[in-house]
C-alpha cells in the first residue's frame, strides 16, 4: 500500500462483478492470505489502468477519444503475474475495430506508451504462499484463464486521483465521455 502524492490515471472503470470463482477463492488453503478486508474497501473502484501520471487532456485529445467512440470489453480471469507480486487480477480484452486494438488507439490517442495488457486488481496477498498454496492458486488460474467473466460497453473512461497504489483513498475527478 505504496503511499505518494496524488496521482491521476486514466483508466476504464468497471462495474461491480460477481465473480463466478469467488467460493472457490474462499475455500482455497490461501484464502487465509487475502486481505478480504481491502477488496470490500476497494468496492466500487475497480478498474484498469490505461495511462499513468502525468495525464492533461485538451481539446484535440478528448475529441479523439470520442471519435473513437464506445468501446466493446471482456473480462477474463484469473490471473498473476511477475510484477506486482502478491496480487490478484482479471485481464481486460478489448474490441478491436479494423484489425487494432482500441485501449491501445487511447493510449496512442494520449501520447502514452502501447502495453497491451489490461488489468483489474482484485485482491491482494498478506503473505508469501507455501508450495501447496501456490500449487491451489496455479490450478485455479488454469481453470478460469480463459472463461469469460462479464462482457459490457465502455462509454465512459475516467481520471482517476489517488495518493496509494491500492486507490483506497483516490476517487473519480472526471468522466471522460467516449460518445458525442
Amino acid at each position: 500500500m505504496g503511499r505518494h502524492a496524488t496521482a491521476f490515471s486514466l483508466v476504464l472503470p468497471v462495474p461491480d462483478i460477481d465473480l463466478p470463482f469467488q467460493a472457490e477463492l474462499e475455500a482455497a488453503p490461501f484464502a487465509a492470505k487475502i486481505a478480504w478486508d481491502i477488496a470490500e474497501r476497494r468496492r466500487g473502484k475497480l478498474h484498469a489502468t490505461l495511462c499513468g501520471s502525468p495525464i492533461v487532456l485538451d481539446e484535440a485529445q478528448r475529441q479523439a477519444l470520442q471519435d473513437i467512440g464506445p468501446i466493446a470489453v471482456e473480462l477474463r480471469g484469473l490471473f498473476s503475474g511477475n510484477i506486482n507480486l502478491g496480487r490478484l487480477y482479471l485481464r481486460v480484452y478489448p474490441e478491436k475495430r479494423d484489425g487494432e486494438n482500441l485501449l491501445a488507439r487511447v493510449q496512442r490517442v494520449l501520447g502514452k506508451r502501447q502495453t497491451g495488457l489490461y488489468l483489474v486488481g482484485l485482491h491482494n496477498l498478506t503473505d508469501d504462499l507455501d508450495a501447496q498454496e501456490a500449487a491451489a492458486l496455479a490450478a485455479l488460474i488454469e481453470r478460469w484463464w480463459d472463461r469469460p467473466i462479464r462482457r459490457w460497453r465502455v462509454e465512459t473512461l475516467a481520471l482517476l486521483a489517488a495518493r496509494d497504489d491500492l486507490v483506497l483513498d483516490g476517487g473519480v475527478e472526471e468522466a471522460i465521455s467516449l460518445v458525442r
